[in-house]
């Protein structure tokens, strides 16, 4: 018996479709789930490109009533969540594709809990506080990272508080992911930096997380194999179908892991470094990831040593030694694809710490973390990542 075989697990995912071309399938997913007048979520980036347009007369080909709301920043703001909630009932809306990254997804997730639950989005932070049915969502990722396509997270940025807040629930994972590679294609080289880091992340906080399974660690251990092995050629050149596929591919599979297995300290301390900065996602996730498993692993090296194994770093010397070396690599996989190594980078300094060790540590996935910091350990690894 293997330490994934010691607890019940659940393991959820919407149904999926993917391969290059997927978008034409949204309008019969959508019709499939009882869409008639449906909201596209996106953002301004994404509106410029050629997906949105092909989308959207796609789905008016179908005879479906289509509207906008294209209002999203990175790190979805809450009262961009109210907005695009107010337009979507305006319109007597009865569903959602969200069309776009992590933040879009998230955004769209945010107006499904209103539409079904009313009230205030931050009033949702924590655990399976939206308990009322959502209305149907197709999500459709443009970036290869966040996994919010088939994830129970809905990150949202507290303005007010200048943090990150999470609700989780398993209403909130998407009826239909619609992976298209071609979107890839149009990247920025630095968000593709970001999100492929923010997928790499993903698979070691699942991995190594409290709440793993057998099918947990088989999703992370494929996607982080996948992911290191092409980050650096899909950062180089994203229009590259090959490492597109590939990415698309290992952002899904570590979705799949993160949404069951949950994450661990690196989320948790990310999340109030990006509301309070406003700095991306996974740029922060680099930085402090090799932090986190250097501190996890003086207590337990076992799982980054399969990880190092996974993406073919040597296993000699101790199992503490092997998760140094993972964690160096770690750092140096970020900064070879064009990331900062630093909090400084991102405008974090000595007098922030504080506040964010408050918010760190009351963030739901730390609870999932496998070792519990103290508030001393949180600020010395804010500290040392400065």
């Amino acid at each position: 018996m293997t330490r994934a075989d010691l607890r019940v697990a659940k393991f959820h995912t919407p149904e999926i479709i993917v391969g290059s071309g997927a978008l034409a399938e949204i309008p019969g997913a959508a019709r499939g789930l009882g869409m008639n007048r449906l909201m596209i979520v996106s953002d301004r980036g994404i509106v410029a490109t050629p997906w949105y347009p092909e989308l959207a007369e796609s789905l008016r080909a179908e005879g479906l009533g289509v509207s906008s709301f294209s209002g999203i920043s990175p790190n979805p703001r809450a009262p961009e969540i109210t907005a695009a909630f107010d337009h979507y009932e305006s319109r007597r809306c009865d569903g959602i594709v969200a069309l776009g990254g992590g933040s879009v997804i998230d955004a769209a997730k945010g107006v499904a809990i209103l539409a079904a639950n009313g009230g205030h989005i931050l009033q949702y932070e924590g655990i399976d506080k939206a308990v009322m049915p959502l209305p149907p969502m197709v999500a459709a990722p443009t970036t290869a990272g966040s996994g919010s396509d088939v994830s129970q997270f809905c990150i949202v940025n507290d303005v007010d508080r200048m943090t990150k807040v999470t609700i989780i629930g398993r209403a909130l994972v998407p009826d239909v992911a619609v992976i298209d590679p071609r979107t890839l294609r149009t990247l920025p080289a630095e968000v593709a930096a970001q999100s492929g880091m923010d997928a790499i992340t993903h698979c070691i906080e699942a991995y190594a997380s409290v709440a793993h399974s057998r099918l947990t660690d088989a999703a992370a251990l494929s996607a982080i194999a996948t992911a290191w092995r092409c980050i650096e050629r899909f950062v180089d050149d994203p229009a590259d179908p090959d490492a597109g596929t590939n990415m698309a591919y290992a952002a899904l599979e570590a979705g799949m892991a993160f949404t069951n297995a949950i994450l661990g300290a690196t989320h948790a301390m990310s999340h109030p470094v990006g509301g309070m900065c406003d700095a991306p996602h996974g740029a922060i996730n680099a930085v402090l990831l090799p932090h986190v498993i250097r501190f996890n692993a003086e207590a337990d090296p076992t799982p980054y040593v399969r990880l190092a194994d996974a993406v073919g770093i040597r296993a000699g010397g101790s199992p503490h030694a092997v998760a140094e070396r993972f964690a160096d690599d770690v750092a140096r996989l970020a900064v070879s694809v064009g990331l900062p190594s630093t909090l400084r980078a991102h405008g974090v300094s000595a007098e922030h710490l504080a506040v964010l060790t408050d918010h760190a540590m009351v963030d739901a996935c730390m609870t999932t973390n496998p070792r519990r910091p103290s508030r001393a350990d949180v600020t010395r690894m804010y500290r040392e990542a400065l």
